[in-house]
């Protein structure tokens, strides 16, 4: 299967695959300059920042966007328990080291964003700049989920523990719930064009990518977390307040376990904070890295 999932991006981005922390990894790269990690979410691929390392690309930065492990042309890994978030972290960690430096700007959306959140805590030596968006930290999220709003929210992440059929779910219809997550849960019409939408279910329907996908709710259930640390590094968050999934609430507080931290809400956005907003999202993250290149300087 030929598809831009694959192959395609902008003029200058190019393909890459290696093996760090004994995964093969695929990602795509783009610009020179300090290296920035983008680390997309569920149920997505590198694809979910096609509108960031353009723009990062141009500002004077390394862009490298990887398939997280378990999506699209990376390893799948069958075992639930290899997409505990030590290993997940550790990938990162890999390809940051794989590339030639030991400190990266690290930014994470969803999934990708609650990897950097452990990044954060457990590996801040790898990390230059944290940017979260739309991931809850993993304390605040324990505080949350005692609430009945944030409980009714997460009921998906219990309904995945079910073996088989929530893939079965998701095959169904060539992958109708994937336009459905998308599209149901956009505030800007227009943001996932049918391109986007095909380009995700090509992705999912890689043979082992579903499962893998769903593994890393599976994991985070069945086995503990480590335990979390203070974040002493420049921490920003973006926020889309109107995202079904994650209560603007779990903003609120973060000071106490990061205090270096800006809160920037986009009051229309949805989940999809980055592919609704690009140009808003755009504007913070440059502002915010440029920030760390300055003090630098």
């Amino acid at each position: 299967m030929t598809t831009a999932a694959a192959t395609g991006g902008g003029e200058g981005w190019t393909h890459h695959e290696a093996v760090v922390n004994n995964v093969r990894l695929h990602w795509v790269e783009a610009g020179e300059g300090p290296l920035v990690v983008l680390l997309h979410g569920f149920p997505q691929f590198w694809w979910a920042w096609r509108w960031q390392i353009p723009a990062l690309a141009a500002a004077g930065f390394r862009v490298v966007a990887p398939d997280l492990r378990g999506y699209n042309l990376s390893e799948k890994p069958a075992r639930v328990a290899a997409y505990r978030i030590e290993q997940l972290m550790a990938d990162v960690v890999g390809l940051v080291r794989h590339l030639g430096v030991e400190k990266a700007h690290v930014v994470g959306h969803d999934w990708g964003g609650v990897i950097a959140w452990w990044m954060g805590m457990l590996a801040p030596q790898h990390v230059d700049r944290l940017v979260i968006l739309n991931a809850p930290h993993p304390r605040a999220f324990a505080r949350e989920l005692m609430t009945p709003d944030q409980m009714l929210r997460s009921w998906y992440a219990a309904a995945f523990q079910l073996p088989i059929l929530p893939e079965a779910a998701f095959r169904r219809g060539d992958f109708a719930l994937l336009e459905r997550i998308f599209r149901g849960e956009a505030v800007r019409p227009g943001a996932f064009t049918d391109q986007d939408i095909q380009l995700y279910r090509e992705a999912a329907a890689r043979p082992g990518a579903i499962k893998a996908m769903l593994d890393y709710y599976r994991a985070a259930a069945r086995h503990s977390s480590p335990r979390s640390r203070r974040i002493a590094l420049p921490t920003l968050v973006i926020w889309g307040d109107r995202d079904p999934a994650l209560s603007v609430r779990l903003t609120n507080g973060l000071e106490k376990w990061v205090p270096d931290i800006r809160v920037e809400h986009l009051p229309e956005a949805s989940h999809w904070v980055m592919e609704e907003f690009p140009d808003r999202v755009n504007e913070l993250l440059l502002g915010f890295l440029r920030e760390g290149a300055s003090s630098h300087a």
